[in-house]
């Protein structure tokens, strides 16, 4: 069993819809600790980040908004999400809009980078409908929730690389997207530029998703330290995720959610993981919160029998 340690971050800066900054509120109204400690887990609950609220500062430039207070949040995380994994526990970052992620990476590559001679590398998974691949100059919207994917392969805004220290966080040779639907021009381009491996909903349609995710895990385990998990809901399909500010139609099911979570927990190579993206304010009595939960409790060993 696991030592887990949850870290809010109560932000919303990166997006254009209000609402996702309650979101760790609403996970843990789901009872998230309470549930993995009664599967055996110790749970330590560190509180949330500090995060400004959009009507305290202007967005700034209009291809990056947000900037400096998104990178003083991820600052913040990174160094949480490293001291949690140098104390012997688990990060498990409940979010929050997806420009987390750069905060959450960039602490928990920090820390495989120090460990022994030569450092270890560390691999990542991204499970979205989106593929968060925009840098500020492909971007259509300047919201960095759309972004934080290419900053940790190495390419975006300055304030925001230098959070990991030498860029990239992660080698996108060791990096996978999961269940993409939606994609810019840009990201396409992107993604063909750094040669991330992209699994989309198509090739979850032909292939089935236990075959994606044993590829996937494979990439991300392949000569690391393990890998961290980076979950957005709005993968699953809007009929069981409502409360999430870009839903897309087409997504997984609520039993390939579980599925896909249950293969990371057995294959034993996750080092950390966060949930992003639940917006109450969109949801329907607390639905989608208790659904993010429950892929939480799976990712960390829940099972059927």
């Amino acid at each position: 069993m696991a030592k887990i340690r949850i870290i809010g971050v109560p932000m919303d800066l990166g997006a254009s819809r209000r609402g996702v900054d309650m979101g760790p509120s609403a996970m843990r109204i789901a009872h998230m600790g309470e549930r993995l400690e009664a599967i055996g887990h110790e749970v330590m609950d560190a509180g949330n980040v500090d995060v400004v609220i959009p009507e305290e500062r202007h967005f700034g430039q209009t291809k990056h908004k947000f900037l400096s207070e998104i990178a003083e949040a991820c600052w913040q995380l990174s160094n949480q999400t490293y001291r949690a994994l140098h104390e012997g526990w688990k990060p498990l970052v409940l979010g929050g809009d997806h420009s987390i992620a750069i905060g959450t990476v960039a602490g928990v590559s920090r820390f495989f980078r120090e460990r022994g001679e030569k450092g270890e590398p560390v691999g990542l998974i991204w499970i979205d409908a989106h593929g968060d691949i925009n840098t500020p100059e492909t971007s259509p919207s300047g919201n960095i929730h759309g972004m934080p994917l290419a900053h940790i392969l190495g390419h975006g805004a300055p304030d925001l690389l230098r959070i990991g220290g030498e860029p990239p966080m992660v080698d996108p040779r060791k990096a996978c997207l999961v269940g993409v639907r939606d994609l810019d021009p840009g990201e396409r381009d992107n993604i063909r530029k750094l040669g991330i491996r992209t699994f989309t909903m198509r090739d979850i349609d032909e292939r089935r998703l236990r075959s994606v995710m044993e590829e996937a895990i494979a990439i991300a385990s392949d000569g690391t330290a393990g890998f961290h998990v980076s979950f957005d809901v709005d993968w699953i399909d809007p009929s069981d995720a409502p409360g999430v500010g870009t839903p897309v139609w087409g997504g997984a099911t609520f039993r390939e959610g579980h599925l896909a979570m249950e293969m990371i927990a057995d294959s034993g190579k996750m080092v950390s993981l966060e949930v992003v993206e639940v917006n109450p304010v969109l949801d329907h009595e607390n639905e989608t919160a208790i659904l993010a939960t429950e892929m939480t409790l799976s990712a960390f060993g829940k099972k059927i029998l």
